[in-house]
């Protein structure tokens, strides 16, 4: 339902013309017919008034509104399910990264956030990983942050979780976050957070959007609503390095065991955890191995980390250690590694964490959330412990809005966004790594031996850079392969097809009794897909 739908409804539900409408917001009777055929945005003043008017939330009069302009290609082209992420100053430009700051400067100062203090000054937290251009865009985005008038608090190079955590128990209005997650060097992103520590509304990125390309009038705004703060009224900038120093000790307060006969390997992805696994692992008393360790902004991501494993699985056996952890460049992410060196993934994680919490009764309604990537193997050995599995769409987003939605504890992806509700409102790869440590521990036994009931389908996942995800999905001709590729498999696994919310990239995942099969038919899927020239060939 648009605005210009709704306006009708709520008028038409109070029994009031359009006359009368127009007289109660001293506009003309023409506006408000042009707002009720989508024909004109009302002013930001003019949706306060509604709102207030109807009684309802300017959240409630946009949203709808704003996610209709998302699904027909209007707004939300830079915002994906992760933020708005690209190449740094290709597709993420520090020009872009001002605007963002100067918009969310001024966004949390105005009534359309909720605020209705004059004067307010919002504070806004920033944490950012170690690539080169996260400097570059920091700098950019507080420039924009303390031109409209908000304060600047900067946590500098720290993870994703702790900006979350920050913004939560530190009462600030949004938090930020620069990074590019797993994504190579070059690229960056911007993922903004909420006051509750989660990803925000559809409404408030699709403002932003409008703001970006310059589409003022549609937001109903003017030049002069985003004025430059002057004077006394020009934001601070203020260090705030202690608040990272207090998730490092929330995390180390989470542990009930001291882990100094551990030996573990930690693989920082030379990416925002860098400093902090050590200080949290050897606090607790660990022997640790450090490896992705040495950031020079240009390794991020380089053969190393959670999609880069082989390194952490080699030090795991070449050094005889117990166990080992390795983290994504914003440390949202977490895979494990057993004694033996053998991977222990996203899936094989929730089912030892789910177990873990369904005995101690933490795990409301014995059910855990996953994304439809997550092994078929891991739904049936789930449900051998009495644990039920809700699929959604792939995106840690998704996961977390599910268990909001129906208060569960427990969800995550087969990547390693692992969120656990009792402790955190985002995946944390720390976090994840604590409470895998604190089950070996409990249970006296190896991590593989935890991991053992988990029979997982062979599966495989290929990833084709195309022209237009889109017109992959749409044409007949990969459908009828894929159609062909089900048949063949019939009961004994599945076939899923996806875009990437962030590259330019179809997945395509098989599952199947062996292998080797995996390879033939995802190999089978991608040449179709090929011929029918959607593929981009990168040696151009």
């Amino acid at each position: 339902m648009t605005i210009g739908e709704k306006i009708v409804k709520l008028r038409t539900a109070v029994g009031i013309s359009q006359e009368q409408l127009a007289e109660k917001l001293s506009v003309s009777r023409q506006s408000v017919s042009k707002w009720e055929m989508d024909q004109a945005m009302p002013q930001i003043e003019k949706v306060l008034q509604l709102c207030q008017l109807f009684d309802i939330s300017t959240d409630e009069l946009l949203r709808e509104d704003m996610e209709i302009a998302r699904n027909t290609g209007g707004p939300n082209r830079y915002f994906g399910t992760d933020g708005f992420r690209g190449e740094a100053n290709i597709n993420l430009t520090s020009i872009q990264a001002y605007q963002v700051g100067r918009f969310l400067g001024w966004y949390f100062s105005s009534p359309l956030s909720g605020c209705n203090k004059v004067g307010y000054r919002p504070r806004i937290v920033i944490g950012k990983d170690t690539r080169r251009s996260s400097y570059m865009l920091e700098y950019s985005i507080v420039a924009g942050i303390t031109a409209s008038g908000a304060d600047a608090y900067m946590l500098h190079v720290t993870t994703t979780p702790s900006v979350s955590y920050v913004t939560r128990e530190d009462g600030f209005d949004c938090g930020i976050m620069i990074t590019a997650s797993h994504n190579p060097y070059y690229d960056n992103g911007i993922k903004i957070i909420n006051r509750y520590g989660e990803k925000p509304d559809d409404s408030v990125t699709s403002l932003i959007e409008a703001y970006l390309d310059g589409n003022l009038k549609a937001l109903g705004l003017s030049a002069s609503d985003l004025p430059l703060a002057t004077r006394d009224r020009i934001g601070c900038i203020v260090d705030y390095v202690a608040g990272r120093n207090r998730y490092v000790a929330y995390l180390i307060y989470l542990a009930s065991h001291s882990y100094r006969n551990l030996r573990i390997g930690l693989d920082c992805d030379n990416g925002a955890s860098w400093m902090i696994a050590k200080s949290v692992f050897g606090a607790l008393g660990a022997q640790t191995y450090m490896i992705g360790a040495e950031p020079d902004g240009l390794n991020v991501n380089s053969n190393c980390g959670s999609t880069h494993i082989e390194a952490l699985c080699q030090l795991v056996k070449d050094q005889h250690l117990d166990l080992g952890f390795a983290f994504d460049g914003d440390c949202d992410r977490c895979i494990a590694v057993d004694e033996n060196g053998n991977v222990v993934d996203g899936d094989r994680m929730l089912y030892i964490l789910g177990k873990r919490l369904k005995s101690r009764g933490m795990l409301n309604e014995d059910t855990l959330v996953a994304t439809v990537m997550s092994n078929s193997g891991l739904m049936k050995s789930l449900a051998k412990e009495g644990i039920r599995c809700v699929q959604t769409k792939v995106g840690d987003r998704f996961v977390y809005e599910c268990m909001n939605r129906n208060d569960y504890t427990l969800g995550g992806e087969q990547s390693g966004h692992i969120i656990l509700k009792k402790y955190a409102t985002t995946g944390d790869g720390l976090l994840t790594a604590i409470m895998m440590t604190e089950e070996v521990c409990d249970s006296k036994t190896s991590l593989s031996k935890l991991a053992s009931p988990v029979k997982l389908y062979p599966q495989c996942t290929k990833n084709v850079r195309v022209k237009n995800k889109e017109s992959v999905l749409q044409d007949e001709a990969v459908a009828a392969v894929i159609a062909e590729v089900e048949r063949l498999i019939d009961s004994n696994g599945r076939v899923l097809i996806r875009p990437s919310s962030t590259e330019p990239v179809v997945r395509v995942m098989i599952e199947s009794e062996t292998a080797e099969l995996c390879e033939e038919y995802a190999a089978r899927i991608i040449s179709v897909i090929e011929e029918r020239g959607h593929g981009v060939d990168e040696r151009n």
